[in-house]
């Protein structure tokens, strides 16, 4: 039996499946944003990156050395003024400031360093035999007054005195020195070793720079060119 009044269907409403929608792209924009955001940041960052690497590039090579000094001169400098001002010795409170293991460190190191710069002239070199042989002189005091007792007034000459050639050397002092000398004899005839001639090695050379060149040229081109030499030597070469 019909009812007199119809019932109609419920209607289901769009809006909260366009309210997804609209948060979902919502949300994807702002991600959007962000990555672009942050794509711009990159490419600023690596900008400024090149730029400054290209200032290094065209910098001199030491300068980072040089920009570590300039700031350590000014640390320095300015610390000198503060102990100015309340009146300290500078090098006593650098010292202060200085631990046991860096001081034994540096002392370590200043042992290790080699003060031998090399060969640069005779000079020099005569210069750092006198501070060696120096260096190995140990004062005899018992020598020393025995002979001021002995000399008396003439110990320490004048112009008229008169004791040149009467001094005669210990024998200790004699077996000191032919002991250093032989060290030196020994110490040179290693750095000091001329290679023999070979009368039967053959001469093709015209003087002794000529003749390094040779040997260099022989050393690296050598296998290459020996069965051509023989030839040349036999009088075979085609």
């Amino acid at each position: 039996m019909a009812s007199g009044s119809e019932v109609s269907a419920p209607v289901i409403s769009d809006e909260p499946a366009e309210t997804a929608a609209s948060q979902k792209r919502e949300e994807r924009l702002r991600k959007f944003r962000e990555l672009h955001f942050k794509r711009n940041e990159a490419r600023k960052l690596n900008h400024q990156e090149v730029v400054e690497e290209d200032k290094r590039l065209k910098l001199p090579s030491n300068w980072e050395a040089k920009k570590a000094r300039l700031e350590y001169e000014l640390m320095v400098d300015a610390k000198k003024k503060e102990c100015a001002e309340r009146g300290e010795d500078y090098e006593r409170v650098k010292l202060l400031e200085i631990s046991a293991e860096d001081a034994d460190r540096w002392e370590k190191k200043k042992k290790k360093k080699n003060p031998d710069p090399g060969f640069s002239g005779y000079a020099e070199a005569q210069l750092r035999q006198y501070q060696r042989l120096t260096k190995q002189i140990k004062p005899d005091m018992e020598g020393y007054e025995r002979q001021r007792e002995e000399y008396g007034e003439d110990f320490h000459p004048t112009s008229n005195s008169l004791i040149h050639g009467t001094h005669v050397p210990s024998k200790e002092a004699i077996n000191r020195m032919q002991e250093d000398v032989e060290k030196q004899i020994e110490k040179r005839s290693k750095y000091s070793r001329r290679r023999a001639y070979n009368d039967d090695a053959d001469i093709d050379y015209i003087n002794e720079r000529n003749a390094k060149f040779n040997k260099k040229a022989e050393r690296f081109y050598g296998k290459y060119t020996a069965e051509i030499k023989q030839n040349l030597e036999r009088g075979t070469a085609v």
